[in-house]
């Protein structure tokens, strides 16, 4: 898949790069984000901090418009026991960001929604491999569309998530 890291940047887009082999075990996973992503001190290192700070984004500034988060060698995180946990919390932090929403579902009216999105970069593994461990996430659907799988939230706890057909197979059409 090609990202055009230089065509959001100049767009005022920022692009942060993670190497999945730092990945795989919880403690390493917690530190790369906090060190990459620019997270204060304060970070909680686990799950829910971790959805925090992406989706209030310390490090974003009010000059940035969206975000990538490029995840290299993202292979290696097939056999962490957690990707489907990490998937949901990557998921949940977009739909925030995305929508900038409050405890009440109301817009929050000093922090404007950005575009947060993650993109796991493979090498030797098909996208389709990552479907089951995917979709063991809280309420993640996932898809495999023009060889790219992707994922986000379904469920009545997400308004305005876009619920998606499971997983069957390579490009499988709806049923």
């Amino acid at each position: 898949m090609s990202v055009d890291a230089a065509e959001l940047k100049k767009q005022g887009g920022r692009v942060a790069r993670l190497d999945g082999r730092e990945l795989r075990e919880q403690a390493s996973l917690f530190a790369a984000f906090a060190r990459e992503l620019s997270f204060p001190g304060y970070f909680g290192h686990n799950w829910d901090a971790l959805v925090d700070c992406l989706h209030d984004w310390h490090g974003h500034g009010s000059d940035t418009k969206d975000v990538a988060v490029l995840v290299d060698m993202a292979d290696e995180l097939l056999s962490a026991d957690f990707l489907g946990l990490l998937v949901s919390v990557l998921c949940e932090a977009a739909w925030k960001a995305n929508l900038q929403l409050d405890a009440d579902g109301y817009p929050h009216e000093d922090r404007p929604p950005f575009g947060l999105h993650f993109v796991f970069l493979l090498n030797d593994t098909a996208p389709a491999a990552f479907a089951e461990a995917a979709a063991s996430g809280t309420d993640v659907g996932v898809a495999l569309t023009g060889g790219r799988l992707t994922a986000t939230l379904t469920g009545i706890d997400w308004p305005g998530a876009d619920p998606i057909m499971p997983f069957r197979g390579h490009d499988s059409p709806p049923l």
